[in-house]
């Protein structure tokens, strides 16, 4: 059985350059460069966490908030605790 991660990701679009902020309570912080405009802020939002966490962007899901800027990420192929174990190194 394939490990699935859930993140809630707050995300800033129009940003100067693409990187992860940090966390708000429960929630990561993201800006990406892209504009929420047909879908290319949820691409960079994907392309931001495959690029940081190194695992291939067919792994991360939108689950939920394609048109909000909170959104459920699902991420197929590691656990909770490596998730934030990562985003704990890169948000720092």
């Amino acid at each position: 059985m394939t490990a699935i991660a859930i993140l809630s990701v707050k995300v800033v679009a129009g940003a100067s350059q693409d990187r992860i902020v940090g966390w708000l309570g429960p929630t990561l912080k993201l800006r990406v460069r892209a504009q929420p405009e047909k879908g290319k802020a949820n691409s960079a939002v994907v392309a931001l966490l495959a690029d940081s966490l190194g695992i291939p962007a067919r792994n991360i899901n939108i689950a939920s908030g394609q048109i909000s800027r909170t959104k459920v990420v699902e991420i197929r192929g590691i656990s909770d605790a490596e998730l934030h174990k990562k985003i704990y190194y890169l948000a720092t």
